[in-house]
This record gives structure tokens, C-alpha cells and sequence, in this order.
């Protein structure tokens, strides 16, 4: 029982310090001012991307009455 208990605990020991290893390569250094500024630049992106959507939405919506007119009119 002991020899299966400290086995146990020595894979979790052994595999623990390969994950400390990876968390130092991870950091990038980027301050509170670089996070907003990288927030501001997505919110223009979407800003701009709103606009875009609803017309394209408007053109649709105008081609699909326009052939539902057409549809009407060759019925007749």
C-alpha cells in the first residue's frame, strides 16, 4: 500500500514541474494601455461591421420582393 501511495505521489510530483515550465512562456508583457487599445481597435471593427450587415440584409429583402413582384405579375 505505501509503495502504491508514493508511486501516486511521485507521477503527480514528476508531471507538475512540466506544467510550471510552460506557464513562464506564456507571458507577453502587455500592459492595461495595450489591452484598451486593442479593445478600441475591435470596436471599430464592429462599428463598421453593423452598418455593412443591415444593408446587405436591405438588399436581400428588396431583391426578394422584387421577385416576388415579378412572380405576381407573370401570374396574371
Amino acid at each position: 500500500m505505501k509503495t502504491t501511495l508514493a508511486t501516486i505521489f511521485l507521477s503527480i510530483l514528476g508531471t507538475a514541474s512540466t506544467t510550471w515550465a510552460a506557464v513562464d512562456g506564456l507571458e507577453d508583457h502587455s500592459g492595461l494601455l495595450c489591452w484598451i487599445f486593442l479593445g478600441f481597435c475591435a470596436l471599430i471593427v464592429v462599428a463598421q461591421l453593423l452598418p455593412a450587415m443591415m444593408m446587405m440584409a436591405g438588399m436581400a429583402k428588396g431583391v426578394a420582393e422584387r421577385s416576388e413582384k415579378a412572380e405576381e405579375q407573370a401570374a396574371k
